[in-house]
Order: structure tokens, then C-alpha cells, then sequence
């Protein structure tokens, strides 16, 4: 792994759990970790709901633009990290693969967001300790 290690946040639309996932890992861990997100079939904008959740603790993902999944993003990322997008990501030897299962807060309100929201800090917390050996303190 590079002295930076980059991150993939992957998700069918790129909108919601990718977006918020990678808001927190740049909110919390600064530039000791790359941040990179994308998805198999993005929506033309981010879930409003999402950018409503993250901005309640702080994080603006409000500029952030979905973006397709392409090739040379997994192989630029050291961790790749899905979130319900099945078979869509392509396979690397050598990189680190990690499913989460997360709900879609796709359609969904702000208090059924917030638990989402709630459940990906507390894994990009646990992430940043795998990455950089210190607590993420944000």
C-alpha cells in the first residue's frame, strides 16, 4: 500500500451511501487517506436527502457530482469498498474488497437516513484506524 492509501466508495447510483461514506473519510481522516467514489450506473445528482443528513453533522457533500465506475479507479485504489452494486465492480488480485451492507436511502425521509448516515461514520471511523493506525477524531 502507498503512503497514502486511496479508498473506493462504490454503489450502483453514487448518490447516496458512496457520497456520505466518502464526505466522512475526507471530513475525518484529511489528506491521510485518498478519497475516491464512483458508481455502475450514477444518477445525474446526489440524493438531497443524503447531502441533508451529512450537513446535520457537518459534512458538505452538497458540490459533490456522481461519477461512473471505471477501470482505472479500482486499480488506483488500494481498498475498494461496495455497497449493494453485486457483480458490477471489476476484480483486482492484490486489493482489498470490503461489502457493506447498507440500506438505500434512496426515496427514503430524513429519519430513515439518519441511522444510514449514523452506521457508515462509525465504519469509515473503523476504516481510518485500519489505514493510518490512530483513532479518527473528527
Amino acid at each position: 500500500m502507498s503512503s497514502t492509501p486511496t479508498v473506493l466508495f462504490v454503489c450502483v447510483h453514487n448518490a447516496g451511501r458512496s457520497q456520505m461514506a466518502a464526505g466522512f473519510l475526507r471530513s475525518l481522516a484529511g489528506d491521510r487517506v485518498e478519497v475516491l467514489s464512483a458508481g455502475s450506473e450514477p444518477k445525474d445528482q446526489i440524493n438531497p436527502v443524503a447531502v441533508e443528513a451529512m450537513a446535520e453533522v457537518g459534512v458538505d457533500i452538497a458540490g459533490q457530482t456522481p461519477k461512473i465506475l471505471t477501470v482505472d479507479a479500482v486499480k488506483e485504489s488500494d481498498v475498494v469498498i461496495t455497497m449493494g452494486c453485486g457483480d458490477a465492480c471489476p476484480i483486482f488480485p492484490g486489493k482489498r474488497y470490503e461489502d457493506w451492507e447498507l440500506d438505500d436511502p434512496a426515496g427514503q425521509g430524513i429519519d430513515a437516513v439518519r441511522p444510514i448516515r449514523d452506521e457508515i461514520r462509525g465504519r469509515v471511523e473503523r476504516l481510518i484506524g485500519e489505514l493510518v493506525g490512530e483513532g479518527a477524531r473528527g
